[in-house]
C-alpha cells in the first residue's frame, strides 16, 4: 500500500526540528505496517486552524489524483484542528478511496473526526483566550498588543533569566518627520494621493519599504487604520477595536469592528508625534 506522510508544526509552542522528528517515526510505523511512503507533505510555522496551507492542500490534490491510498500523521490534529475543516476532509479522503491513520488514534473513523475536531477547536478557543488576556495585560502596561505602525521601532530586550520582553516602541526619528509631514500637507489641504504622489517622487519609502499609495495615508477612520487615522501618533494607544472570525466559506480571516466600549486605550505620551 502506498502511503503519504504529513507533519505540520505550529509557531506557538513548536519548532522547526518537529517536522523531521514527526516524519521520521512515522516513517517507521509505515515501515511495520508494509506500507510504501510515495511521498511527503508538510507545513512549518503554520496554524492548523485552517485547511489554507499549501502542504495539506497538495495533500488533498494529490489524494484526489490517485497518488497514494494511506495518509499517515502523528495525530488528528496535525491535519486540522478545526470540527468543521477535519470533517470536510474526511469526507473528501473517504470519496477518494483514501484511509487516514495517525500515530496517536489509529485508524480514523467518524468517532475520532467528532471528538477530535470537538478538541481541537476547544484548544483554538482555549488559547485565543490565553493570548487575548496577555496581550490586554501588555496594553494596559503601556506597551503594543501586536504588530508595528510606521514611525516606530520595535526595542529588543530581556529580562534577567534571558527572556524576550515584549512589546516596548520607541520613535523613528527620521519615519517620524515624513508622519509629521503628511498631517501638516493634509492640513493645509492636500489629498492623501497628492501627498502620496509627492512622497514617492522625493523617493521616500513608505511602511514595510513599498511605494507610498493613498490609502496608506487616508485609512479607515472608523477602524482606525492609515496614517491619518492612527490615534498612537497623538500618544494613544487603542487595542481590541477590531476582532478576527474565518469566514467558513474561504476559510480566511475578516475583521470586524467591535464596539466602542469594548476598546481599551492607554495613554502612551513617549509615543507622540
Amino acid at each position: 500500500m502506498r502511503a503519504a506522510i504529513y507533519a505540520r508544526y505550529s509557531s506557538d509552542n513548536q519548532r522547526e526540528a518537529s517536522i523531521a522528528d514527526q516524519i521520521r517515526i512515522c516513517r517507521e510505523r509505515a515501515k511495520a505496517e508494509g506500507w510504501q511512503v510515495a511521498a511527503t507533505y508538510t507545513d512549518q510555522a503554520i496554524s492548523g486552524a485552517s485547511l489554507l496551507r499549501p502542504g495539506i492542500q497538495d495533500l488533498i490534490r494529490d489524494a484526489q489524483g490517485e497518488k497514494f491510498e494511506i495518509i499517515v500523521a502523528e495525530a488528528l490534529d496535525r491535519l486540522s484542528r478545526d470540527q468543521e475543516d477535519i470533517a470536510g476532509f474526511y469526507k473528501r479522503m473517504r470519496f477518494a478511496g483514501v484511509q487516514v491513520f495517525t500515530l496517536s488514534e489509529g485508524a480514523i473513523d467518524e468517532l475520532h473526526v467528532g471528538l477530535g475536531g470537538l478538541i481541537g477547536a476547544r484548544y483554538l478557543k482555549d488559547l485565543a483566550d490565553k493570548t487575548r488576556r496577555g496581550l490586554r495585560g501588555r496594553v494596559e502596561a503601556g506597551k503594543s498588543g501586536g504588530g508595528n505602525a510606521y514611525g516606530y521601532d520595535v526595542v529588543k530586550a530581556h529580562d534577567g533569566d534571558g527572556n524576550p520582553i515584549r512589546g516596548d516602541r520607541r520613535i523613528n526619528a527620521a519615519e517620524a518627520m515624513t508622519v509629521r509631514r503628511i498631517f501638516e500637507a493634509f492640513a493645509t489641504g492636500k489629498s492623501p494621493r497628492r501627498i502620496a504622489h509627492e512622497l514617492n517622487e522625493e523617493g521616500i519609502s513608505g511602511p514595510m519599504g513599498r511605494p507610498w499609495r493613498d490609502t496608506a495615508i487616508r485609512g479607515h477612520q472608523s477602524r482606525g487604520t492609515g496614517i491619518l487615522n492612527n490615534e498612537l501618533y497623538m500618544g494613544r494607544l487603542v487595542w481590541n477595536r477590531l476582532r478576527y472570525i474565518k469566514d467558513p466559506v474561504s476559510g480566511k480571516r475578516v475583521s470586524r469592528l467591535n464596539p466602542p466600549d469594548e476598546w481599551i486605550i492607554q495613554e502612551v505620551p513617549h509615543l507622540r508625534m
